[in-house]
């Protein structure tokens, strides 16, 4: 009989969690001793840009002993793009040494422990500066409820706690013209004289600053006052509400589920940790607590300790999971095939003319430039036939009340933009009707933001959450036909049984089975004059094509008379000036006589043309 296979015991790993109020690193050996533990500022990777990221991580990295493994559990990362950047700083902070990217919920999950066999899932109830519910059931499903930053969410968190507290007192000052005790608490906690220094104070104060009142606000509840008293049971429900609608989209109702409570509010109040036990017990029977026995930094040494493991031996999968345990192992994500490439594309061979192009005079460059895009239109050309089956897919789907939809990254996806910003104006179009999606969203617009193109999961996301159905048409725009993003969105809207296009310039694609989009827009235009520059040739019959596709779709739909665009939006002065010389050309009117038609029409082009015609007959 074989002997039971041993894993190897992993050598030091660091572990680091971060929330919004500090960051903990440990250094621990296999033997679970913790050789040093460092604590510094908070860092949420949302409101952290790239270099702040790298200066947090090298700082610590410099502090503590060199790891086989690091595991980095940060707050805000939500998505994949975001456990990205994390691994790509870890990489500047610890060249060569795997590292395991996550959230702080999924290291409190796994500093909790093993889950009993005898539950359906498990889920981390976190109250600190900021709040969130992370659950995983049996099957490795995950689902996280709250978790939106202290603007849009955060309810129960600290935060949450001290802004409740701070509207109560002004508001009970307002209605009675008493300032409360617990009013009188802040204000002496803060070091301020008067209530009208709290408008400065909260003005200025950070996410932390105002979080940290929730401590002073749990001891005036503990001390009898009642309007502490209330703000606490307020956030106690709406924490446990949270909790259990984890749960609920986690395991059936009468399924028994643990929840571990975590965060310093609920570390540091006792009493509030108390008020939300019973609540989530009441809502739901089979309830079982935890106490998250160690920091949440244990679980990301725990994640660097399976990474260490996976790397050692060869595997890229994800780490074993004993028999009838449940662990925080982040699901895989959904596989968005990728056309393979027969051949380099065109767009990215050196061009024979522009070899010389750092050493050529200025006119030379010049003409060279536009000689080269003076071919465009013959490769436009050469896909007029796919042109026209876009342009009547794009009006049937108008027709029916559906929507043409461009998504693109980086040139493509501005052009894609800028072509659906355009419509509304020229065509009288709702803004809702003719769309662009861009990697990395509306900072993509004016920044360049090259890594959004490669998460598949993003452009699958944005489709999915604009709400793409079967009466759309999602057109992809990617000069190598091959973008991630593009790709992700464009899988999502087959999946939604929306009609699907494509727009690039290689002619070497090779599509999966089932995936190849009902209308694919390839002309060969040929190397760039610099290489690899898509934003030149490519992006100018980027440029021409849109223009084809959209104008002759509102052609089509009745938007233009002769070649005059009769439903344009006259919200300017030239355009008003445009919508009187519309009128006069189609009704042979003064332009007094069109002006005043138009003003009694409201600026509508088409009814004031049929006013006029009215009065003519």
């Amino acid at each position: 009989m074989a002997a039971p296979r041993v894993e190897p015991a992993a050598p030091l790993v660091i572990g680091l969690e971060a929330g919004g109020t500090r960051t903990v690193a440990l250094a621990v050996n296999a033997a679970d001793q913790v050789l040093a533990r460092i604590e510094a500022g908070p860092a949420n990777v949302r409101l952290l840009d790239d270099a702040a990221l790298v200066r947090h991580l090298r700082d610590l990295a410099a502090r503590l002993p060199a790891p086989a493994a690091v595991g980095l559990g940060l707050a805000g990362a939500r998505e994949e793009s975001d456990r990205r950047r994390i691994r790509t700083a870890a990489a500047r902070a610890w060249p060569g040494v795997p590292c395991w990217a996550g959230n702080d919920l999924e290291t409190a999950f796994a500093a909790a422990g093993p889950v009993s066999a005898e539950v359906a899932a498990r889920v981390v109830v976190i109250s600190g500066t900021g709040s969130c519910c992370f659950g995983q059931n049996r099957s490795g499903r995950a689902v996280r409820v709250g978790g939106w930053g202290h603007l849009l969410g955060d309810r129960g968190s600290g935060y949450d706690v001290a802004l409740a507290a701070l509207r109560a007192v002004v508001e009970q000052y307002d209605r009675t013209g008493r300032w409360p005790r617990l009013g009188a608490r802040l204000l002496r906690a803060l070091a301020l004289n008067e209530p009208n220094d709290l408008v400065t104070w909260v003005h200025a104060a950070s996410k932390a600053d105002v979080a940290a009142l929730a401590e002073e606000i749990g001891a005036a509840a503990a001390a009898g006052d009642r309007l502490a008293g209330r703000v606490l049971a307020g956030a106690a429900a709406v924490l446990a509400r949270d909790a259990v609608r984890c749960a609920a989209r986690l395991a059936r109702a009468n399924a028994p589920v643990e929840f571990v409570l975590a965060g310093g509010v609920l570390a540091k109040q006792p009493a509030f940790a108390a008020r939300v036990r019973s609540l989530v017990r009441a809502a739901w029977r089979p309830a079982r607590f935890c106490p998250l026995r160690r920091e949440g930094a244990w679980g990301a040494v725990e994640r660097a300790r399976a990474l260490w493991r996976e790397t050692a031996a060869g595997s890229r999968s994800v780490g074993a999971t004993g028999a009838g345990q449940v662990h925080p192992v982040p699901v895989a994500p959904a596989v968005y095939p990728v056309p393979e490439a027969t051949a380099p594309s065109p767009t990215e061979a050196r061009h024979p003319r522009s070899r010389g192009l750092d050493r050529m005079p200025l006119r030379a460059a010049i003409e060279l430039m536009l000689r080269e895009d003076a071919r465009l239109p013959r490769a436009v050309w050469a896909v007029r036939a796919e042109l026209e089956r876009a342009v009547r897919l794009a009006a049937n789907c108008l027709r029916r009340g559906g929507r043409l939809i461009y998504v693109g990254a980086g040139t493509s996806g501005r052009l894609g933009v800028l072509d659906a910003s355009e419509c509304p104006p020229t065509f009288g179009v709702e803004p809702e009707q003719v769309q662009g999606i861009i990697a990395g969203g509306q900072t993509a617009l004016w920044r360049s933001l090259e890594g959004a193109e490669d998460d598949a999961e993003a452009g699958a996301r944005a489709v999915r959450f604009r709400g793409v159905g079967s009466r759309d048409l999602v057109v992809g725009i990617a000069a190598s036909g091959r973008t991630p993003f593009v790709w992700g969105a464009l899988h999502a809207a087959r999946a939604a049984g929306a009609r699907t296009a494509l727009i690039c310039f290689t002619p070497h694609l090779r599509f999966a089975p089932g995936t190849r989009p009902d209308v694919v827009l390839a002309p060969v235009v040929g190397p760039e004059v610099l290489t690899g520059s898509t934003r030149l040739k490519a992006g100018t019959a980027t440029k021409q094509m849109l223009n084809i596709l959209s104008t002759l779709t509102m052609v089509r739909l009745g938007k233009v008379v002769e070649n005059l665009m009769v439903d344009v939006r006259p919200s300017n002065a030239k355009l008003r000036d445009r919508a009187v010389r519309i009128v006069q050309t189609l009704t042979g009117t003064e332009a007094a006589t069109a002006r005043a038609a138009l003003e009694h029409a409201g600026w509508r082009v088409k009814a004031a043309l049929r006013r006029l015609r009215r009065r003519g007959a």
